[in-house]
């Protein structure tokens, strides 16, 4: 089905399913946020070897913001391969051809990805030079090591993937801070990989307002439950810890 006819669809199904109960109770009509004025620039980085969720997920909210533009960036323009080398994702800009963002967003990597973005003084420079202009710069994953290696952590509570917490800890200077997402300041920082949807939606209500964000949650119909109570190394414990490493590695391009 094509883009207009889908999003017409879409929009019968809404308004015909619950458009009149809306009426019939007198509620407002939902605010378009941003209209008249331009939104929140988003600048999200691509590197060899992200996770794809870690930078698809918060876009599925954050590009939905009302007013908002974003813009996926790397070292060069073209296409970047995700850890597994399966999927593509493909970035518009150059680094050098963005200087400023409002919301800067550092997805993570497996082991090879993270290590060679953090060692690249590239991005390493381009993220601390994003951050010093941005109102939030934020992170999923172990995209938190790249703030870190930017030296934007020290100091501050901050999460990131649960394999790494010591890492982020001894190496950066965080403070190691349990939850979805910490906020500190104007840096948000996101736990592992699914996280950063809960981060997206947490930041989708400081750009606009909570009823806009609530809207987007329903928007992606974001309403998780899982089969298994094992989304934690706490819950899984040992065995299925080692197991879950193991099976990233495995499909590690």
């Amino acid at each position: 089905m094509a883009e207009g006819g889908r999003r017409a669809l879409l929009k019968a199904a809404a308004f015909g399913g619950v458009g009149a109960g809306l009426a019939a109770t007198g509620l407002p009509e939902p605010a378009v946020a941003g209209s008249g004025s331009r939104g929140p620039r988003v600048a999200i980085l691509l590197y060899d070897g992200i996770t794809a969720l870690d930078a698809v997920g918060p876009y599925e909210v954050l590009s939905r913001v009302p007013g908002a533009s974003v813009v996926t960036v790397a070292k060069r323009v073209g296409p970047v391969r995700t850890d597994t080398g399966v999927l593509g994702l493909v970035a518009d800009r150059a680094l050098r051809q963005v200087r400023h963002a409002d919301v800067l967003l550092v997805p993570g990597a497996g082991n090879r990805g993270v290590i060679a973005a953090m060692e690249d003084a590239e991005t390493v420079d381009w993220v601390r030079r994003l951050h010093e202009r941005s109102t939030w710069t934020v992170s999923v994953c172990t995209g938190a090591l790249i703030l870190g290696a930017a030296g934007l952590l020290r100091g501050l509570p901050a999460t990131t993937y649960w394999a790494s917490r010591s890492y982020m800890e001894s190496t950066f200077g965080a403070v190691y801070t349990p939850g979805r997402f910490v906020e500190s300041g104007k840096i948000i920082t996101a736990a592992g990989v699914s996280a950063g949807i809960d981060m997206a939606l947490h930041l989708a209500a400081k750009l606009v307002d909570e009823r806009t964000a609530q809207a987007l949650q329903l928007a992606v119909e974001y309403d998780p439950d899982p089969p298994f109570d094992t989304g934690s190394p706490e819950k899984a414990g040992p065995e299925l810890q080692q197991l879950a490493l193991r099976l990233l590695e495995d499909a590690a391009a």
